[in-house]
């Protein structure tokens, strides 16, 4: 009996009266899926949204261990299915991201093929994320027409294209009751504001990529247990 209380007593007095137990028990864990919008291409890796995301989490008082970001600049979606199939990967994770599709359209590949890869991704991540709909964030695709590397194209064609990949996007996130975060409305802004753009005036900067984490940790701190 005695030594039983003892114990007690050691469990209570080692953690701060300031942290709650569910603070301290709980460390989770985030994988983003992607291309060169999730690995921050032209940024430092601290200015990606991933970490970003991660570090507004961090600062609200929750434990999560570092992104594991599956993503290179150039995939498109098939590409991104061998990134993962070739990957070692945590069995489960508690919030997964999947932001892919541009390059498709860049390579002019029909929305329809997209919509069938782009499918089994989100179904995949969807386990990732321990069959917990909830708990995946699909971010839709920025549009690089108004940008300076995109002058000599015809910039609404590629918005019309990039909505039709968003349509595709947003309808199967809704079949699949995942969350949806539409950041495209926010890049077009980068026609106007180029602090918006990356030095390669192609991608979003740092400043940009803070517009989405706020989004997604806003999002993923919903889904945490209190």
């Amino acid at each position: 009996m005695r030594r039983k209380w003892l114990c007690i007593f050691i469990s209570f007095s080692i953690f701060p009266a300031s942290l709650s137990p569910s603070m301290l028990s709980t460390s989770y864990t985030y994988l983003a899926l992607g291309d060169s919008y999730t690995i921050g291409e032209s940024v430092p890796v601290a200015e990606n949204f991933p970490y970003q995301t991660i570090q507004l989490l961090r600062q609200a008082g929750h434990d999560f261990h570092a992104a594991e970001i599956i993503a290179k600049t150039g995939w498109t979606t098939d590409e991104l299915q061998r990134g993962i199939d070739s990957a070692t990967l945590r069995k489960q994770y508690d919030m997964v991201s999947l932001l892919i599709g541009v390059n498709n359209q860049y390579r002019g590949r029909p929305v329809q093929d997209y919509k069938g890869e782009f499918e089994s991704l989100l179904k995949q991540a969807i386990g990732f994320a321990g069959n917990e709909p909830a708990h995946v964030f699909v971010l839709s695709i920025p549009d690089w027409g108004v940008t300076p590397f995109a002058e000599d194209r015809d910039a609404q064609q590629i918005a019309r294209e990039i909505d039709a990949y968003n349509d595709a996007n947003r309808a199967l996130s809704e079949q699949y009751k995942v969350h949806y975060i539409d950041i495209t409305p926010g890049t077009r802004e980068a026609l106007q504001d180029r602090t918006l753009l990356a030095p390669d005036n192609l991608h979003p900067s740092g400043k940009e990529y803070s517009r989405w984490a706020r989004q997604l940790a806003a999002g993923i701190e919903a889904q945490l247990h209190p």
